[in-house]
């Protein structure tokens, strides 16, 4: 199957949906991969991992952190 006829597809399905809270993941997983292709990505070197490790332990020891239920707040107020 042909990348058209795979939208054709996808669109399809897309407008069959009745689930909302789908409707909102596909919604963020569609802007995220733009973002995504949108990117140039380059890989960090080895010292660049080392440095950021580092950076994050140092953080860790002097509390400077976002708790996951934090991160979960913050996040749903992006819609």
């Amino acid at each position: 199957m042909d990348i058209q006829t795979r939208k054709i597809v996808f669109v399809q399905e897309f407008l069959k949906l009745q689930n909302e809270e789908l409707l909102t993941r596909l919604e963020r997983l569609l802007r995220t991969g733009k973002l995504t292709e949108n990117s140039n990505f380059e890989p960090m070197t080895v010292a660049e991992l080392k440095n950021r490790i580092e950076q994050s332990l140092d953080d860790s020891r002097n509390n400077r952190l976002t708790t996951s239920s934090d991160l979960m707040t913050e996040i749903e107020k992006w819609d």
